[in-house]
């Protein structure tokens, strides 16, 4: 195992390479080709980053509002995922059961961090669950 670089370090340096060097020196399709190339590696890089504290949160929020008290019960991220929305669709779950919309809320968010940080509606929903609730 390599100390430095580290991988997300190693990513980022090869998206900004393909952004602004080979970029500059293609053209046309090429040139679409490489951009792409280089948003998929930031992607990954993000994911690398976030994966592990956002998948825990959401199995963390998955298993209180699922009731599974027991750490080492209910299965994996996709267990309790197919779970949740078996119970949503069933009726016996909805967006008025304590804990759902924030749930749904936290983990879109989590999920548009890796894919779309930039998206103008992820900037303006982190900007309003940010902002102070007036009383």
């Amino acid at each position: 195992m390599q100390d430095q670089p580290t991988p997300s370090e190693i990513l980022g340096a090869v998206a900004r390479f393909l952004k602004e060097v080979v970029v500059a020196e293609t053209k046309g399709a090429t040139s679409f080709n490489v951009r792409v190339a280089a948003n998929a590696l930031e992607m990954m890089r993000r994911q690398l980053d976030t994966a592990p504290a956002a998948e825990a949160a959401e199995l963390a929020s998955l298993k209180a509002l699922l009731g599974i008290e027991n750490e080492d019960e209910g299965g994996d991220l996709a267990t309790l995922n197919a779970e949740l929305a078996r119970r949503l669709g069933a009726g016996e779950l909805d967006l008025k059961t304590p804990g759902v919309a924030d749930h749904l809320w936290a983990t879109t968010l989590a999920k548009l961090s890796v894919d779309q940080p930039t998206y103008w509606g992820y900037r303006a929903a982190l900007a309003e669950r940010a902002a102070p609730t007036e009383t």
